[in-house]
């Protein structure tokens, strides 16, 4: 049987409520506390969980309308940044105090996750404050981050934590060298065991005993989709034969003591806690080992993982975790210092790279409808009873389908869904066959339609469907077109499949009544989302609104958003070019005093700078398009003032916006 996803109470009463719709959509579960809805039916943001203290997204939305910031725009929660960031160091410290733990902690941000300059520099802002670092996995990343630490960091030993991960080559590490020489407080990772020659060379070229990482390859293995990034088979570390080969390599150089730093990655996306305890025990004992051998370590870095859960299931499943914040926290500390005192070792300062839990959750995209597309409910009686009488035989298989129609009780739901089925599959080979016209063609599908939208209405009525009707309501949903690249914002949606919780922003307090997919503006057919959250089921329809059409002759429809949540991680770095349509509008959002404010606008891509992004003229384009222009007016193809009126759109369209500005 099929569970029926929009709630059962829903058919029973004619009241909608926004706890319902608050239920529907799950905020509670996947918001954490950040996200809510509001008496008026607006989802709400809540940048320190505080519910006095909420910023109305409709009301946002609006605003950014009046003042020509048109959807769809990433809006951007600096508080929620802050709040994330701070409730990490408060699990840690409460954990480091409640197990007596005598080390410290530190948080790395990787930049990967989310390079763009306000995220960096405030995330740089806040490490000062919260005794936490950067992580640098490339050539420019490192010249980001040394930058980036030059404003915030200050220099000398006790700066700002600096690691450096990925491959390195000697240009990379003479550059790390010479930071530490400045003052930096940086380590590189050895990734393979050259990079520990470079390493080495380079400090004693410039007199410097630098600060050493060691990435070794666990044999326990990680979990979901990042499983490969542990184990012996993953890309980076050394095998631990290597480790003991570099730890002797540095003992002949006497620089045995820079060896401060033990370092794994287990995997990103961390779904099931037990993975991360087993991996922790695993580097644990090793750097304990290590320890002994005359290591100097006073650091374990345990890499990135620290998951998000996306669906709030809060279970072991991809797009979820089974653990919180608190219990990760506790978890990791209790494994170390369980390990180190078996052992007799001090207990280290322990490093975690939970990019993807620091910042999914400041960033919303919200998108306007365009339009949708439906199979309606409605046969439209009158047009097929004009059309049959126009046949000189109506095919049989439209009669079928009439006569389940007329017919159709609570009793035969399952009879009537078959014999439908079978009509309406009779009437298409039919007409590929050249025996059933055009009109009788169009019948079949109204009907097939209409029977389908009565059968699930009356199942609907009941707390499951019977398994015959599973795929109707994906089969009759409808589409809702919206102004977005899905490979431009949600990249991982098309890629992995990545799930992440969507929502109307307004309209709330309004049962909705329509089942949808959501299409973007390619033209791509992979180019939707049609897999939602749920915490039960593979859910592959959204419930959503009406959407109404502008009153009188004007053409288009009244507005109506929808959000895409926690979409702070990887989105934005990662969307590329699709059809041209380049980066939204950005908008950081604060909460002040007395409301919402605007602390930076960040203009999306225009067409113009999308086109010179894959090397287009736009001089050379504008010049080629005015000559066609002028030649066309000569030829009296187009008047003068049609010629200036296209000259103008053209000009217009290469410094506008790459998405429809409704």
């Amino acid at each position: 049987m099929a569970t029926v996803t929009t709630p059962k109470n829903a058919f029973l009463h004619g009241r909608w409520t926004i706890e319902e719709a608050a239920k529907l959509y799950g905020l509670a579960d996947w918001g954490k506390g950040y996200v809510g809805v509001n008496q008026a039916g607006n989802v709400t943001v809540l940048p320190t969980k505080d519910p006095t203290r909420q910023i109305d997204l409709a009301e946002v939305i609006s605003g950014l309308r009046e003042r020509g910031i048109h959807t769809p725009v990433l809006l951007r929660f600096n508080d929620i940044l802050e709040h994330r960031l701070r409730e990490i160091r408060k699990s840690f410290d409460d954990a480091i105090t409640e197990q007596q733990y005598t080390g410290g902690y530190c948080c790395v941000y990787p930049i990967k996750v989310n390079q763009q300059r306000h995220i960096c520099e405030q995330v740089a802002n806040l490490a000062v404050q919260l005794q936490f670092g950067l992580e640098a996995g490339s050539k420019p990343e490192l010249l980001a981050v040394l930058g980036l630490s030059a404003v915030a960091g200050g220099p000398g030993v006790n700066g700002m934590p600096i690691i450096c991960n990925g491959f390195k080559d000697s240009e990379f590490i003479e550059t790390v060298i010479l930071a530490t020489k400045l003052g930096r407080n940086i380590i590189p990772v050895v990734e393979k065991f050259s990079e520990l020659e470079l390493i080495v060379k380079h400090a004693k070229a410039y007199g410097v005993r630098p600060r050493i990482g060691l990435r070794v390859k666990l044999s326990s293995k990680g979990a979901g989709r990042w499983e490969s990034s542990a184990g012996v088979r993953s890309k980076f570390g050394l095998f631990i034969s290597e480790v003991i080969t570099a730890v002797e390599y540095l003992r002949k150089h006497e620089m045995l003591d820079c060896l401060n730093l033990l370092h794994c990655h287990v995997g990103s996306q961390l779904f099931d806690i037990r993975v991360l305890k087993n991996a922790i025990n695993e580097l644990t004992h090793i750097y304990c080992e290590l320890s002994k051998m005359g290591a100097g370590l006073t650091m374990l870095d345990i890499g990135g993982g620290m998951g998000v859960d996306y669906d709030g299931s809060q279970s072991a499943w991809h797009s979820s975790i089974n653990y919180t914040v608190q219990e990760y926290a506790a978890d990791v500390v209790y494994r170390i210092k369980a390990v180190c005192d078996d052992a007799k070792v001090t207990h280290p300062t322990i490093l975690t790279e939970s990019g993807r839990a620091m910042v999914a959750y400041g960033s919303v995209l919200v998108m306007d409808v365009l339009g949708t597309s439906r199979f309606e409910a409605d046969p439209d009686m009158p047009a097929i009873e004009a059309a049959m009488k126009l046949e000189q035989e109506v095919p049989q298989p439209v009669l079928d389908l009439l006569d389940t129609y007329v017919n159709l009780t609570d009793r035969n739901l399952v009879e009537a869904f078959h014999d439908s089925t079978q009509a309406r599959d009779e009437a298409m080979s039919l007409f590929s066959l050249g025996y059933i016209s055009l009109q009788m063609r169009a019948a079949a599908e109204r009907l097939f339609w209409a029977i389908g939208h009565k059968i699930l209405e009356r199942a609907s009525k009941k707390s499951e469907l019977p398994d015959e009707f599973e795929s109707l309501p994906e089969s009759l949903s409808d589409i809702y077109f919206c102004n977005f690249s899905l490979f431009q914002s949600m990249p991982d949606s098309w890629a992995i499949d990545q799930l992440f919780p969507i929502v109307p922003i307004h309209r709330l307090n309004e049962q909705p009544t329509r089942h949808g997919v959501l299409s973007d503006i390619t033209c791509d057919s992979d180019g939707k989302i049609d897999h939602f959250v749920d915490k039960r089921i593979d859910k592959k329809t959204l419930e959503l609104h009406e959407v109404k059409n502008l009153p009188g002759d004007e053409i288009g429809v009244e507005p109506y958003y929808i959000g895409v949540f926690l979409l702070g991680a990887y989105q934005e770095i990662l969307g590329d070019l699709h059809n041209l349509l380049g980066d939204t509008h950005a908008v950081h959002i604060s909460l002040g005093e007395t409301g919402w404010e605007i602390d930076e606008v960040i203009d999306g891509d225009t067409v113009e700078e999308v086109l010179q992004y894959v090397q287009y003229d736009i001089a050379d384009m504008k010049r080629a398009m005015r000559l066609d222009i002028e030649a066309a007016c000569r030829q009296n193809r187009l008047t003068l003032a049609e010629g200036k009126s296209l000259m103008k759109y053209y000009d217009d369209g290469l410094e506008g916006y790459t998405y429809l500005e409704t």
